[in-house]
């Protein structure tokens, strides 16, 4: 703020005949162009700083700094009755409404940072470190003095105490607002009561919301009566008409309807259908429980979940479900009750055009403009293809251990073995779409300075048919080993280091189609070399490719070893 000065006797006097009253003129701090016009039918109280064209009309002003061309009108008490945080530090129960998983807030808080502190508890250290950081800025931020920053707008509010108001944002009919700070371009409408919260930049708490001791991130809307405690919503969260309790909701978490109830879980680009809901209460032990439902979770109308549960990435979940499931393994599923029971259909969801659709139009709606949340947009990246393997394997695990079987019951769910088989075939081919896309996607990033990647800088016109000759030779190993579609991938840990990997893979026990002269064929191991020197292969090569040779056309590898930069396929 500009250099201040001390009203004149004159422009007192002029006050005072507009309406305007002190308890002590001398503690009102005015900019050097001030006019007395500026204050209108007011009351001032303890010390009042008022920036250049900041005006107060018809409003109660205590202990507050007015910044350049705000507005505050018709407001019945801005005031900062003590010395206050704004809201920061504020210990937050979020996950667990016992607390376990308390995170303190602050205006700087990112959602990494947030999941670190509420998730990290066997890292205490880590968790230390957070709170250090946050403890600065509750330092840096406290104050006796209120504030309201350039270009602000508060008009028609009851009571708003203890508040850190920042540029451009507005308070239009609130009824009450304590101990919080609204960041720039944050919007506060009309009925809205909020207590010991944060709205980030360009948030905003509309018609009638309720909140208290919250986080609302970046361009989040909480509106329609929708009621918070406990909770932390971050980046583009959009909930209306239900209620949230101890709840941790990552970026794009959306609940739209009257009866929704969120309760003791995370979310993360998630919607919520209309009536559903969720239990942590067992009575016996207290609401001492938690759930959570990976990215990109779904639930229909009227669906029930009963913690402690947690789903994979991208489910889809239908009907009442009170068995504490585990489907973590099964991303793209989904969980359906039948006949009382929870069954699980596993990789469902990669045939639905919805959640296609779902993955398109988060980009679109990233209103942002700050960005301190982390946003990773991409349908597919390292965590979810490693969901992918990880579910092919166990669901080759479930059948190999009783072939004949109808069902399976893994981990609190029922799995048919038509659907486990199905979640086979459609999880080996997700895997094949994701190292394609991420293979692409990283072949097409920029580099750091902004030029065209190195990677497609060293392919020449005389590669590509070298490239095609590579691609032609792979597919004629996949035909002749037609039983690598359904089968079993694991790692060989003993074999792992930095540039050397030997990936294992199994025929399906109920494969009949792989026998040959009835024997099942031996398994087959992928072999990567990131080395700089070609190594003895670990059996016979049937396939080998040097990526020099692929490119710069260098000459192959010699034979029965696996080529520097390259890979081999050896039984």
């Amino acid at each position: 703020m500009a250099r201040l000065r001390n009203l004149t006797p004159a422009e007192i006097a002029e006050a005072e005949t507009l309406g305007s009253s002190a308890d002590d003129w001398t503690q009102v701090m005015v900019s050097e162009d001030f006019r007395p016009g500026q204050l209108r039918a007011s009351r001032l109280e303890g010390r009042v700083e008022i920036a250049s064209g900041a005006r107060i009309v018809s409003s109660r002003v205590r202990n507050y700094r007015i910044g350049e061309d705000s507005l505050v009108e018709q407001v019945t008490a801005l005031e900062c009755r003590h010395e206050s945080a704004f809201g920061n530090g504020t210990p937050v129960a979020a996950m667990n409404e016992c607390g376990g998983r308390t995170v303190r807030i602050c205006d700087l808080m990112s959602a990494q940072a947030a999941y670190a502190t509420a998730v990290y508890r066997h890292r205490p250290q880590t968790v230390a470190a957070l709170e250090r950081m946050t403890e600065s800025v509750v330092r840096a931020r406290r104050s006796a003095m209120g504030s309201v920053g350039r270009g602000c707008r508060i008009v028609g509010a009851r009571f708003v105490r203890e508040m850190r108001i920042g540029d451009g944002a507005t308070i239009d009919g609130a009824s009450r607002l304590e101990e919080g700070t609204l960041a720039e371009g944050a919007a506060v409408g009309a009925d809205v009561k909020a207590s010991h919260f944060i709205a980030a930049e360009g948030a905003r708490l509309d018609n009638g919301a309720i909140v208290e001791r919250c986080f609302v991130g970046e361009n989040c809307i909480l509106s329609n009566g929708f009621t918070a405690v406990d909770s932390l919503f971050f980046a583009n969260s959009h909930c209306e008409n239900g209620e949230a309790a101890s709840v941790f909701a990552g970026p794009f978490t959306v609940s739209h309807h009257k009866s929704s109830l969120l309760i003791a879980g995370m979310f993360s680009f998630f919607n919520a259908g209309s009536g559903a809901n969720q239990s942590n209460h067992l009575f016996k032990s207290g609401a001492v429980h938690q759930s959570v439902h990976l990215r990109g979770c779904k639930f229909g109308s009227g669906a029930y979940i009963m913690s402690p549960a947690i789903e994979g990435p991208f489910t889809i979940v239908l009907g009442h479900h009170s068995s504490h499931h585990d489907t973590s393994e099964f991303p793209y599923s989904y969980l359906v009750e039948k006949e009382e029971r929870s069954m699980l259909m596993p990789g469902a969801n990669l045939t639905s055009c919805g959640a296609v659709r779902d993955i398109e139009k988060w980009v679109q709606r990233d209103r942002r403009r700050v960005r301190r949340d982390v946003v990773d947009f991409a349908e597919y990246n390292p965590y979810v293809c490693s969901g992918f393997v990880a579910a092919v394997n166990t669901l080759h695990a479930l059948a190999e251990a009783d072939p004949d079987a109808g069902s399976y019951n893994h981990r609190k769910v029922v799995i048919k073995a038509n659907m486990l088989r199905r979640g086979i075939g459609l999880y080996n081919k997700a895997v094949v779409a994701s190292m394609g896309a991420m293979l692409a996607r990283g072949a097409s990033a920029p580099d750091a300075d902004g030029s065209a990647p190195r990677s497609l800088q060293l392919l020449s016109p005389a590669a590509a048919g070298r490239i095609l000759e590579v691609h032609r030779r792979l597919l004629s190993l996949r035909r002749r080993e037609r039983w690598l579609t359904t089968a079993s991938v694991a790692v060989d840990e003993a074999t792992l280091n930095n540039t050397w990997a030997q990936i294992v893979l199994t025929p399906a026990a109920d494969d009949g189609a792989a026998a040959v002269d009835g024997e099942r064929p031996a398994p087959l191991v992928l072999v990567l070399n990131l080395g700089d020197e070609a190594r003895p292969a670990p059996g016979e090569v049937l396939e080998a490719v040097s990526g020099a040779d692929m490119l710069d056309a260098v000459g192959p590898a010699a034979d029965g070893t696996v080529p520097a930069h390259g890979i081999a396929v050896v039984r």
